[in-house]
């Protein structure tokens, strides 16, 4: 049983993941945006940067107020991007590479679009009327707050066709839909078979928290909402084994952890309390931010899994920070107004790091060496620049840059045409930041990437392991040790822009030999007196201890 149980590892606890953004990877019929056709021309680059998994943001037909979050037909794929037939040789074509492919499942909101919803504005007479959730006044559940605090001031929007107030968490023009009604429950469960029948591998939940509303709670993590979650994983569980659930909860620890369940909701979470705290340390050149947060992350269920990212598409949300650790963040990352959106900070990771190489490796590494799946957004690999200057979120989803060639070689059309203009910054310009350019020069940051992701799945450790904190006098230094079955990876990460001695107790390891697994260097056997070590400036050592 127990040899079984070992060859039945979950995919995704080995697995690293790719965010890509469909509009802005590759076009493939010269309309200046990017579509299926085009993202499957890029399929080998994608296995060959050594990645398993592709999360694709969302490719429903959408009037695209929010990028695609705000949904038109859940059964439908957005003409720009091709026909339900082109999303199928997608998926072919990647299952066929050894690829697996999640998708977004808006579960919260829909459009205002939708034809749910312009039937529920008829009135309490119409059929749809309850997939939506109305008030006579906007003030209920006043103690939930508003999360886009920059652009909308209410929860509530008053509808002038019925004369009701209808609830939405997010923008004015995403209303939530009512998870009271089981006719919703039953529709979405419908959605979600449709897309795993066709050979989907599975979903990114978005804004898992905000399914029920209760007066006098913050409409956040209810009962009712872990009991749905619940219900599609006992379906997932009996008719698509193997298909992933990953949470979008910003929450904090206490509350993320719970969409885990008992190993009987979501398979994984995204770490967002701990992805804040991985700048707020490099900058403060101290470990206790990444410590302190991953220490007061409770224990999850043998099955289930972080996903660990520094980027995404969204802003760097600071909501899981003190106010005065907000005001710090945003005074060293984002000094200019313009960086900021909501409580986060609108930036891809190259800027935010000030386009430092050692800065960009190191917290790569961490991310790579942390237990849980490393998940990557596109463009970060090259090290590309976004543009503050384009509306909302859109400034960190630019096309793709491929080569030197007309448009970043996005695509064939005008310039005028692209959905986005390329970056044309002098310190990110196309020309020079790109995959082409990268692929070229054996020390680029593409090449380093994919080199350090061959050395993580040769150690299956990092994604499963366990870690253990070790705590040196020199504060600048983090170190961890990861256990797995019978190896041992020391790893130590100086978050100063100076060289650092060190002195590690490792005595409990002694007689192990440390091999420094990036250019297996073998290291003096650790003995009874504390290991010195002196990392450069922003260096690290990953260690493979060795009897």
């Amino acid at each position: 049983m127990e040899e079984k149980s070992k060859q039945e590892t979950p995919w995704y606890k080995n697995a690293v993941i790719y965010e890509l953004y469909v509009r802005g990877f590759q076009d493939g019929n010269k309309d200046g945006r990017g579509d299926f056709w085009g993202l499957i021309s890029r399929l080998d680059y994608l296995v060959d940067l050594g990645v398993d998994c592709i999360w694709l943001m969302p490719i429903y037909p959408s009037p695209g107020k929010d990028d695609g979050y705000d949904i038109t037909d859940y059964y439908g794929v957005s003409p720009e991007y091709g026909t339900i037939e082109d999303f199928r040789s997608l998926l072919y074509q990647a299952h066929g590479r050894g690829l697996k492919v999640i998708g977004e499942l808006v579960l919260n909101h829909t459009s205002d679009q939708h034809r749910w919803f312009r039937e529920a504005k008829k009135g309490p007479g119409s059929a749809y009327f309850d997939f939506y959730v109305w008030s006579d006044t906007p003030e209920k559940y006043k103690d939930a707050r508003i999360i886009f605090s920059d652009l909308e001031t209410s929860n509530w929007t008053y509808c002038k066709e019925n004369g009701l107030y209808y609830w939405h968490r997010f923008f004015y023009h995403q209303p939530d839909l009512n998870y009271e009604n089981p006719k919703v429950r039953e529709e979405m469960i419908r959605v979600i078979r449709y897309w795993l029948d066709m050979g989907l591998d599975g979903f990114r939940v978005d804004a898992v928290p905000y399914l029920y509303e209760g007066e006098g709670t913050s409409c956040e993590n209810l009962p009712e909402t872990h009991a749905f979650i619940k219900e599609i994983r006992s379906i997932i569980d009996r008719e698509y084994p193997g298909a992933l659930l990953l949470a979008e909860a910003n929450q904090w620890p206490e509350d993320l952890v719970r969409y885990f369940g008992e190993g009987d909701e979501f398979h994984m979470a995204f770490n967002f309390p701990l992805m804040p705290r991985l700048f707020m340390a490099l900058r403060q050149e101290h470990h206790g931010p990444i410590v302190d947060i991953m220490k007061r992350l409770p224990k999850i269920p043998e099955s289930c899994q972080w996903a660990m990212f520094l980027r995404n598409h969204d802003e760097m949300t600071l909501e899981l920070v003190t106010d005065e650790e907000r005001d710090y963040m945003f005074h060293v990352y984002a000094e200019d107004k313009q960086m900021r959106l909501n409580k986060g900070i609108r930036r891809r990771l190259a800027p935010l790091l000030g386009n430092d190489r050692k800065k960009i490796e190191l917290l790569n590494a961490i991310l790579f060496t942390l237990p849980g799946t490393p998940v990557i957004y596109y463009g970060d690999e090259i090290g590309m620049g976004d543009n503050i200057f384009l509306g909302d979120r859109n400034g960190v989803r630019t096309p793709m840059h491929w080569n030197d060639n007309k448009n970043a070689g996005f695509s064939e059309a005008q310039p005028s045409r692209l959905y986005a203009p390329v970056i044309t910054d002098p310190v990110y310009n196309f020309n020079s930041i790109n995959v082409e350019e990268d692929k070229n020069n054996k020390s680029s940051l593409l090449n380093w990437l994919k080199h350090f992701l061959f050395i993580r799945k040769t150690f299956p450790a990092f994604g499963r392991g366990s870690l253990n904190f070790i705590y040196p006098d020199n504060k600048k230094i983090l170190v961890y040790l990861i256990e797995h079955e019978d190896v041992k990876l020391l790893c130590v990460f100086n978050l100063s822009a100076s060289s650092q001695p060190v002195e590690i107790n490792l005595q409990s390891l002694r007689g192990y030999t440390p091999i420094e697994i990036i250019g297996a260097t073998i290291f003096p056997a650790i003995g009874e007196l504390p290991y010195l070590l002196t990392p450069n400036g922003y260096g690290y050592y990953i260690f493979n201890l060795m009897e």
